[in-house]
Parts: C-alpha cells; structure tokens; sequence
C-alpha cells in the first residue's frame, strides 16, 4: 500500500516552487549516494539506534556508506525533508541497491533471515 501524498493538481501553482526546492540539496545528495554505494546509511548523531546499525554493518564486513544531518536539536529540518521524500519515520534510513529497507530492526532482520545478503549481490 502506498502513502498518501498530495498530488501536482492538489497543490497551488504559487507553492510549488517552494515545495520542490525546500532542502533539495538533503535528498540529493541522499541520491547520489546511492547511485556509489550498495549500502545507504542516513542518520543523525546521538541517536543510538544508528549507532546499533553502524556497528552491524561493520561486524558483518558490509561496506556502506553514512551520511549524518545533525543530532536531536540540529538539522532537524533538513531530517524532516528526508522524511517526508522516503516516507520513513526515523532514523536511521537504510537503502541497499537504492531500495528504502527500513531502520535498525529491519536491518537486524534481514541479517538473521540472510536476506540481506541477497539484497546486496
């Protein structure tokens, strides 16, 4: 099932410049991140979770890429145009091979089911 989003009619002619604009760069350079590396890690700093996720990646050998917007009380902005672009609530964000699988508890899940390593190759 797919999110709700407005849709290009539901918006005013006179907003839609800013909304196409508003923190492009974030989810840009998310983007080109992705087009580099197999493993997309986004997170932000203090948040243990991504901490957890980072750690996972290295025990298990798997190169990534990280990219960090801020903590709890810095870039929050810039956290929520990449929230609002995935449609992922929190962080971390991972992408593997461009696809969004989720935070820290996917992640783990793919491990243990081995799934992960068939996203990857």
């Amino acid at each position: 099932m797919l999110r709700l989003i407005l849709e290009d009619k539901d918006i005013h002619p006179l907003i839609k410049e800013t909304i196409s604009v508003s923190h492009r760069e974030v989810v840009e350079e998310v983007v080109l991140a992705m087009e580099g590396q197999s493993v997309v890690l986004v997170g932000m700093a203090g948040n243990p979770y991504v901490k957890k996720a980072r750690k996972l990646l290295e025990e298990n050998a798997i190169d990534f890429e990280y990219l960090e917007y801020g903590s709890y009380l810095r870039q929050w902005r810039k956290r929520n145009a990449l929230k609002m672009w995935s449609g992922w609530p929190t962080f971390p964000m991972i992408f593997i091979n461009k696809q969004l699988v989720g935070g820290f508890g996917e992640l783990q899940e793919l491990l243990n089911t081995s799934e992960l390593q068939k996203l990857i190759a």
